[in-house]
């Protein structure tokens, strides 16, 4: 038993996506963590820092380091994160003469932060393929369903008949603008950070700039300098996930309404059955989007909570993040997959003959 749905054995069958959740795995994040560290001494060797047989050494102990898990989460509860003990065992791993170069420069946050931005590559990456995917489902459902008409209902009540492609095409527009937005946010969130101990990142003297350059390029993200408190390209992440499982929200409610029996304007295979009443089609998938852009809109304000940042660097802040942006990115990918499961299970949608209600 789990106290998330998104771990749950049997629950995240609905409300989960492994392939997001594995993203956010101890396992991803200590690669992540351990890439870090190999880069920050390959760029410090390459500008002079260090000496490339440190840089060497050290990005040969990340490739083969099997961390003491049970040791790290030790340390957690003691200093609020594992880094320094992820470092304690990295330089244990190495002859002395390169351990004193592990970690130069930088911070138990510039690791962490920027281990978070390579796996939210991967998250992003894997949000925009699927997304792609949907508005292709969507407009198969066009064509195949978008001449016939079906009510439309305003606060409602029954209005005017409407074609179902304009139905549909109602529910791609939010998620055309949400697909071009994601790039650029995508740009603003991936960045390097690496502030050093409180942002100014001192030790490097005039070859900081050029170490984070350097670094930058190697893992495959932007160097904008540091952004230790300022946590804005996140929160505009976040508010993307709401707004992506809201958009997603409002296709699942729209279906749950239109399959109604005495509705009938929407026709699904393969819904849920009940335990009581073998005659059920449940359009269960349809529900679970609502419910995850409920889930979202709760979280997102509590990602603006975590703007306020105290001083240079913060704790409390900054852990806030780590309980609510994997959950969101998580419902997300979830929202998506049962989107999927919505559009493969319509066998019939609106009515081709006398353009009433669907029935």
């Amino acid at each position: 038993m789990s106290i998330s749905v998104f771990e749950h054995p049997v629950l995240s069958g609905l409300l989960g996506n492994d392939k997001i959740a594995a993203q956010f795995s101890v396992s991803a994040e200590i690669t992540a963590m351990l890439r870090f560290e190999a880069a920050l001494s390959s760029a410090e060797a390459g500008e002079g820092v260090i000496p490339q047989a440190a840089a060497e050494a050290i990005g040969k102990a990340c490739e083969g380091l099997s961390p003491d898990i049970g040791l790290l989460k030790q340390a957690a509860t003691k200093d609020g994160v594992c880094v320094p003990e992820l470092i304690r065992q990295l330089r244990a791993a190495l002859d002395p003469e390169h351990a004193a170069h592990v970690h130069f420069g930088a911070t138990s946050q510039d690791v962490i932060d920027t281990a978070l931005v390579l796996r939210l590559q991967q998250v992003i990456s894997i949000l925009s393929e699927r997304l792609d995917a949907l508005d292709g489902l969507l407009a198969g459902l066009a064509d195949r369903f978008g001449g016939n008409r079906l009510m439309a209902h305003t606060r409602m009540q029954q209005a005017l008949p409407v074609r179902v492609a304009d139905k549909i095409a109602a529910w791609r527009r939010p998620l055309t603008a949400l697909r071009a937005e994601i790039d650029p946010i995508g740009a603003r969130v991936l960045r390097l950070q690496l502030g050093g101990p409180v942002g100014t990142l001192e030790s490097l003297g005039e070859k900081k700039q050029a170490v984070a350059d350097r670094m930058a390029a190697e893992l495959g993200l932007a160097s904008d300098g540091c952004w230790h408190t300022d946590r804005q390209a996140l929160v505009e992440l976040a508010g993307w996930l709401s707004q992506l499982t809201g958009a997603l929200g409002k296709i699942g409610r729209d279906v749950t309404l239109l399959a109604q029996n005495e509705v009938g304007a929407v026709v699904l295979a393969g819904g849920g059955g009940s335990s009581a009443m073998a005659h059920k089609n449940n359009p269960v998938a349809a529900e679970a989007l609502v419910t995850l852009a409920a889930f979202n809109a709760t979280l997102v304000s509590g990602m603006h909570s975590a703007l306020v940042h105290e001083y240079e660097r913060s704790g409390s802040a900054w852990t806030l993040e780590w309980m609510l942006l994997p959950q969101m990115a998580v419902a997300a990918g979830a929202a998506l997959t049962n989107a999927r499961r919505v559009c493969d299970g319509i066998e019939a949608f609106g009515d081709a003959g006398s353009g009433g209600d669907g029935r």
